[in-house]
């Protein structure tokens, strides 16, 4: 189950199931800004608000670099503006 706005495990593991290199330039788009958006949104939703599967889902992706960074960084990453 998944919070308002927040991407399903079911939908996170299918994309990361088919590379990259077998996907469209819009698919590869969607994908980053889906994730972009909910490391965005896991950040700003304080946890007492999550659902378990949430806050289990959101513990095991702050390890990843994925979720690294500062949120004004994620919001720059999402919209293509930052530097790196």
């Amino acid at each position: 189950m998944t919070d308002t706005g927040r991407q399903s495990f079911t939908d996170k593991a299918s994309s990361a199931v088919k590379p990259d290199s077998q996907k469209s330039t819009t698919e590869q788009a969607s994908d980053k800004a889906k994730g972009m958006y909910d490391s965005i949104a896991s950040s700003a939703q304080p946890e007492s608000q999550k659902s378990t599967g949430q806050q289990v889902g959101d513990s095991v992706n702050s390890n990843s670099n994925e979720n690294s960074g500062s949120l004004a960084d994620k919001a720059k990453d999402l919209f293509g503006m930052n530097d790196k």
